[in-house]
């Protein structure tokens, strides 16, 4: 028999890559609670292994160690999936990392590294999942940021990445419309989750000092509820935060006055 026999067959996959913590573990278990089988994709295998165990029912889950900035990683999570469970319905690119640093004294070495995990590897990724996602109708998931529809001081890289992302998939939404595929992009602004705190430096080490933040900071399990509301109901973007989308706003009408106010938010950023 089959490994994929219909009596194993789960209803609906998820992958969610950067699974280990932050809003990627939220979004694994809002994805396993509504009854998903769930892929849990990252480079930190502890992480992943504590995780497996603080599932309900982890046999309705797998978890595949690697750093998917690899093609070979890549292929293998693909693999994974397909062994394990022989389809595809959602795949979230989460897995990300940033900096905090002006862009004037950063290495070009850090924004490349940014730009590889936050962009190149989740692009890659999204072509070898495609056949599967194609065959299941399923959804791609972007996890963008605020800092890709407006600038953020000490945020070059990071914003780039971001932006680079959602003009990818926001074309490729168009480009799948007759293949059924469903892609949805999410803004959040600032969340509780370890991406900051392990935000990069100019150097490539550790940021010296603490984020700046503009409005409610917000958690990992809040977001995820809301990611996964707008993937329910097949919608193209979760519904963006007031303050973020008047920053939006008051960016494409005022560009001035929206300088002036993140300078000032953002001093710490530009010293």
């Amino acid at each position: 028999m089959s490994v994929h026999s219909a009596q194993s067959a789960p209803e609906r996959v998820a992958c969610v890559t950067g699974a280990a913590g932050g809003l990627g573990w939220a979004l694994v278990q809002a994805l396993h609670a509504r009854g998903d089988a769930v892929v849990l994709a990252d480079r930190d295998e502890a992480g992943l292994s504590a995780r497996m165990a603080a599932l309900a029912d982890p046999v309705r889950a797998r978890a595949v160690a690697g750093d998917l900035t690899d093609a070979t990683a890549r292929s293998a999570l693909v693999a994974a999936i397909t062994e394990r469970f022989g389809r595809l319905d959602v795949l979230v690119h989460n897995a990300g990392i940033t900096h905090r640093s002006p862009a004037k004294r950063t290495d070009p070495a850090v924004i490349r590294k940014v730009m590889e995990v936050n962009y190149h590897a989740p692009v890659a990724l999204t072509a070898l999942a495609l056949p599967l996602l194609r065959a299941s109708r399923g959804s791609l998931v972007g996890i963008g940021s605020m800092a890709g529809w407006m600038p953020v001081p000490g945020r070059a890289g990071y914003g780039a990445s971001k932006a680079a992302l959602a003009q990818y998939l926001e074309v490729l939404r168009q480009e799948l419309v007759a293949d059924g595929v469903h892609v949805l992009m999410a803004y959040p602004s600032f969340l509780d989750t370890p991406i900051e705190r392990n935000a990069l430096g100019a150097d490539g080490g550790a940021a010296p000092h603490a984020r700046s933040t503009v409005g409610r900071i917000r958690t990992a399990e809040w977001q995820a509820a809301r990611i996964v509301a707008a993937l329910e109901a097949r919608r193209a973007e979760v519904p963006r935060e007031w303050l973020p989308a008047f920053g939006a706003w008051l960016w494409a009408t005022w560009p001035a006055l929206h300088r002036r106010l993140m300078a000032r938010r953002f001093a710490g950023e530009l010293a």
